[in-house]
């Protein structure tokens, strides 16, 4: 190949419509190659070998793949450290300039900083877009053009911002024939790359009208169908957040307040870095944490002798997913009623939740610990029991994951939540002291 190209690296925005990084990439002027890095940095440290992201992930390669063939383009698709497959395609490709779009992790600004640079020293454009965000970055700021760190208003400004313009989505259908044309590109195997096939189905990338109509009503449930399940094609980006975002303003309020959290969630992590790793508020790392990891066992397993806690549990460990309700409960018990640190149980989540995202998961689990921006107050101690009573009253949710339920095999509940809670209000005033 001698005529230039442009690349445009997908990440985290798994679709050929309404794709940003690709629209302007269509319109760059140079035959357009779409890129996906199987990234081993991510993926070797990962201890399942059958991850239903990947497996997620490598569904979706494949489909875009074959997409892309009936219109007779390549896709390359390599697996490899990042900066060693760039190097490796400038050898190969005349490369022009490369389009992908922003990305909040800390992780990911770092490879995308040392990405940027090496095209740079090569003369090569590196552009990259908003797309997985409706606002993020410096969009949504208070008066002093200062971030927010209070969701309540800034979502108030959100939704006083949000428009047609917006939630416009860019026409990529309309230059399709800029694609570069060429062979079909070999495909790495899941084999090759050290995982195996996940013989489960996902959710489809849609939500019905009617399930966004009885969304306020029923989500908080988890017996029913009352929420999307769209967690992991928002992840992937296999949804466009625009076009949700239309239906759901259309339909729910209470949805599309949804999508803001998610968005506030992604700004919080690029202005405050620091929560990856550490408490929003700085003094919640002083939380003299118990830490027993034989009831940090309990709880992953779903043997606590708290049925809605452990239901939720044996979900997530069964099926990747988790009520979002059962989600709040799960991480109030660990944190509250456990006094084990909320890193523990955030990494658990990111270990298990098809849907994982670090930002949205961040900020659940610094809610629940209270150390967050919008956290509970220590003194508020979620009780399982009322919890379950409240949203599983019939306890249909807890018998389909509890077979056992009140049978001689379920445990008794491991720590008495009214003695629970009094050492929670009590440990984290003595943490919290100046």
């Amino acid at each position: 190949m001698s005529s230039p190209v442009s690349i445009v690296w997908l990440r985290r925005d798994l679709r050929l419509h309404d794709q940003a990084a690709l629209y302007h990439g269509l319109k760059s002027g140079h035959p357009v190659i779409p890129l996906f890095i199987f990234d081993r940095l991510i993926l070797d440290p990962l201890e399942d070998r059958s991850d239903r992201r990947v497996a997620f992930i490598y569904k979706q390669i494949v489909y875009l793949r074959e997409q892309l063939a009936q219109m007779g383009v390549p896709m390359l698709v390599r697996y490899g450290r990042p900066v060693d497959v760039w190097k490796q395609l400038l050898e190969e490709y005349p490369v022009a300039q490369v389009f992908t779009n922003h990305d909040y992790e800390i992780y990911a600004k770092e490879r995308d900083i040392i990405i940027r640079n090496l095209l740079h020293d090569r003369g090569i454009g590196f552009h990259t877009s908003k797309d997985q965000a409706i606002f993020d970055r410096e969009e949504v700021l208070t008066g002093n053009k200062t971030p927010y760190t209070v969701f309540t208003p800034y979502s108030r400004r959100w939704h006083q911002q949000l428009n047609d313009f917006s939630l416009k989505s860019y026409p990529t259908g309309k230059y399709v024939a800029n694609f570069c044309k060429a062979a079909p590109l070999p495909l790495p195997t899941l084999q090759e790359m050290g995982f195996e096939p996940v013989n489960e189905s996902f959710p489809r990338p849609a939500v019905d009208e009617a399930l966004l109509k009885a969304y306020q009503k029923m989500r908080d449930y988890p017996a029913r169908t009352g929420t999307s399940e769209l967690g992991i094609h928002l992840r992937f980006g296999t949804i466009s957040i625009r076009e949700l975002a239309r239906q759901a303003r259309e339909t729910s309020h209470t949805f599309l307040n949804e999508l803001c959290w998610r968005d506030f969630y992604f700004q919080v992590l690029h202005h405050f870095p620091h929560v990856e790793r550490h408490s929003f508020r700085r003094e919640y790392d002083n939380i003299p944490w118990r830490n027993n990891e034989e009831e940090f066992e309990r709880w992953c397993t779903g043997q606590t002798g708290y049925p809605l806690v452990d239901a939720g549990m044996r979900q997530l460990n069964a099926t990747g997913w988790m009520h979002n309700r059962v989600r709040m409960i799960t991480a109030s018990f660990l944190c509250k009623h456990l006094l084990i640190d909320w890193r523990w149980g955030e990494a658990y989540f990111a270990r298990k939740l098809r849907d994982y995202d670090l930002s949205a998961n961040n900020g659940g689990w610094q809610w629940a610990a209270g150390s967050g921006t919008d956290a509970a107050p220590y003194f508020r101690v979620f009780n399982p029991t009322l919890q379950a009573q409240k949203f599983d009253p019939k306890g249909e949710y807890i018998r389909k994951w509890i077979p056992e339920f009140n049978s001689l095999s379920y445990p008794a509940p491991m720590v008495d939540h009214a003695f629970a809670r009094q050492r929670a209000i009590d440990t984290y005033r003595r943490g919290l002291k100046p």
